[in-house]
């Protein structure tokens, strides 16, 4: 119960730490407006506060959500794809094997908020989104990194049979994504994230804590290098194994393309972070790739 309330309290009050950063700019173009004419000599501009370029092109990281919010009005189609592990057996590396894929549909309501849903071929997952923009870096220093909370509710579309209540069908996912463009090249981004489900087998927990870290390495101004890393935190006596993905990103206007080889078979957060047993390290990785385009 007190960990329920704590998450809760932190739900209501991030969205107050956007509205402070967005009533603060407001006040200073508004302070800058109402200057008279005859004064301008006389009485300093305010300074107009100047974000910094987003730490990375696409709104995600392999596997991983970023700090990405696009601005008001763009609609984002993304395509995620992930061939089935590569077992050295026949199977073409993967892309014989059994794969997932999901298609979502992102729109920015505003500049700092975007809503968006997606269905997944595994578990037949359909889940509705939301991230917003609580803090942007600056060009000045003055705010030196960007927290965006990411989050999502996700309901499995399997026959009836499968679940005893309707709630069984839920899970959830919410994180906060605290991210730092260092220069023009670099890039890098931590995100503590907590995930439920409704129903779980008896051996496990329903609620899984876990921390993300990754980074982006321009190589040159339509290519990167990207690493995505994710650890649970969890006492469970079979917990799931830690996540990790390496891959190329390559951007343009309008699109982004990366390929990569990842531990994960899920494409969800909540289901990535609660059941992988693939360990990246002895050989458990499959190849995908993730598409996204924006209007």
């Amino acid at each position: 119960m007190e960990l329920k309330k704590i998450i809760f309290i932190a739900l209501f009050t991030l969205p107050m730490m956007m509205l402070a950063q967005e009533q603060k700019d407001t006040i200073a173009a508004v302070q800058q407006d109402s200057i008279p004419a005859v004064q301008e000599d006389s009485v300093p501009a305010v300074k107009e506060i100047e974000y910094e370029r987003a730490a990375f092109e696409s709104t995600s990281l392999i596997e991983s959500q970023t700090n990405r919010v696009y601005s008001k009005g763009t609609i984002e189609m993304i395509m995620n794809h992930r061939f089935g592990l590569v077992t050295g057996t026949n199977d073409m590396i993967g892309i014989w094997a059994p794969a997932n894929i999901r298609i979502a549909l992102n729109y920015s309501v505003t500049d700092r908020i975007t809503v968006g849903f997606g269905t997944t071929k595994d578990v037949r997952l359909q889940d509705f989104s939301l991230k917003a923009a609580l803090l942007k870096q600056t060009v000045d220093g003055k705010m030196p990194i960007s927290v965006t909370y990411y989050g999502n509710w996700a309901i499995s579309a399997l026959p009836k049979e499968n679940f005893y209540h309707l709630t069984d069908r839920w899970s959830f996912y919410n994180q906060l994504i605290i991210a730092k463009k260092i220069n023009k090249m670099y890039s890098i981004q931590l995100g503590p994230s907590y995930s439920h489900y409704n129903t779980v087998d008896a051996s496990m927990s329903n609620d899984l804590f876990a921390l993300q870290f990754g980074g982006r390495a321009k190589v040159t101004s339509t290519m990167s290098i990207l690493l995505d890393v994710n650890q649970p935190i969890t006492s469970q006596n079979d917990p799931p194994k830690p996540g990790f993905a390496v891959g190329t990103e390559f951007s343009t206007v309008g699109h982004t393309f990366q390929i990569f080889i990842s531990s994960y078979k899920g494409i969800i957060n909540q289901q990535s972070n609660m059941f992988n047993q693939n360990e990246f390290f002895e050989g458990d990785f499959a190849i995908g790739f993730n598409i996204s385009r924006t209007w």
